[in-house]
């Protein structure tokens, strides 16, 4: 038996609880994680409220994020005691997930923790810090260099990008931290931000084109700020989209396109190549100041998670959620 946390829909409704499992519940896999910590992110605090239809099957244990020790495993690659991780492929929607203290997942969707890392902290890492780093080669493979201008990142508070301003920060570029909470001003200023915007400022109907103000943007939140990040950007800049906190539409135009020859980069994490996971995850080893994370992660037990998801949601959360699925 083991405990995890199940959704689940029928006559009776949506619901979501912590209980008791038995290993043969688990879905078909060629390897078997005891998991030691998980995440609770934005897209699973929507699962386990139901606010947004995130769940493909049920029952369905939540949760996009995992790591802990395999315990068995008929996959030539992995072999009893490794540490390993896993980000996306479906778990936590149509796969269950890591808010449990077991799971059963393909040998081929596991990457091993790096060496840097504890298991903990590659949790306080997770999607979002992994998506942070997608975000930042796609900017780095436009071409964009610290002497180019600011980066400016939406969302800043958040954690993709809390992970995103250490990581812009270490590598020398200066980043303009756009939040809704101005209070968090210091601590976005601890993370190596420069300049801090209130959301205000682009979370508006602006013009198709603005003044240029920024070489790159790391955007969180799409809508009206997405298309006000663009707007502003400098020529031939390069925006990475990689969130919705905001909205899924684009109200945008064409202008920033054809004459400033901006690029719009689309960031998805969760059927990534395996390739690009383990270049991510390397360079996040050797670009993230690890010394910071402690600041960036808050943590809970796994009785925990369902009460916290609605405040995650309203985003009174700063930065990244670490869940101790042993207790």
């Amino acid at each position: 038996m083991f405990r995890g946390i199940a959704v689940n829909k029928d006559d009776q409704g949506y619901s979501a609880n912590l209980v008791q499992m038995n290993e043969d519940q688990l879905p078909e896999g060629d390897v078997t994680v005891q998991v030691e910590w998980s995440t609770v992110n934005y897209k699973d605090a929507l699962a386990i409220t139901g606010r947004s239809p995130v769940i493909r099957t049920f029952p369905m244990v939540p949760g996009i994020d995992l790591a802990g020790i395999v315990t068995e495993s008929d996959n030539l690659r992995w072999k009893q005691g490794d540490r390993v991780l896993l980000n996306g492929y479906g778990i936590g929607d149509s796969r269950w997930g890591g808010l449990a203290e077991k799971a059963r997942v393909k040998g081929e969707w596991l990457i091993s923790t790096p060496e840097r890392f504890s298991t903990r902290q590659t949790m306080a890492i997770g999607t979002a810090g992994y998506t942070a780093m997608l975000s930042i080669m796609a900017l780095e493979k436009h071409g964009l260099k610290p002497e180019d201008g600011d980066i400016l990142v939406t969302g800043a508070s958040g954690g993709v990008g809390s992970l995103a301003i250490c990581v812009l920060a270490k590598l020398g570029f200066r980043v303009i931290a756009c939040t809704g909470k101005v209070s968090e001003a210091e601590y976005l200023k601890m993370l190596g931000a420069a300049d801090i915007m209130d959301r205000n400022e682009l979370s508006t109907p602006g013009k198709p084109l603005m003044k240029e103000r920024w070489a790159g943007v790391i955007d969180t939140a799409g809508s009206f700020t997405l298309a006000n990040a663009c707007a502003g950007t400098k020529y031939r800049g390069a925006i990475a989209a990689c969130g919705l906190a905001q909205g899924m539409d684009f109200p945008s135009t064409v202008a920033p396109f054809i004459i400033r020859g901006i690029t719009l980069y689309g960031i998805e994490s969760v059927l990534a190549p395996h390739q690009l996971r383990l270049e991510a995850w390397s360079r996040l080893a050797a670009d993230l100041d690890v010394s910071k994370l402690d600041a960036i992660t808050s943590e809970i037990g796994l009785s925990e998670v369902i009460p916290v998801c609605s405040t995650l949601l309203e985003g009174k959360v700063r930065g990244r959620m670490v869940v101790d699925v042993t207790r």
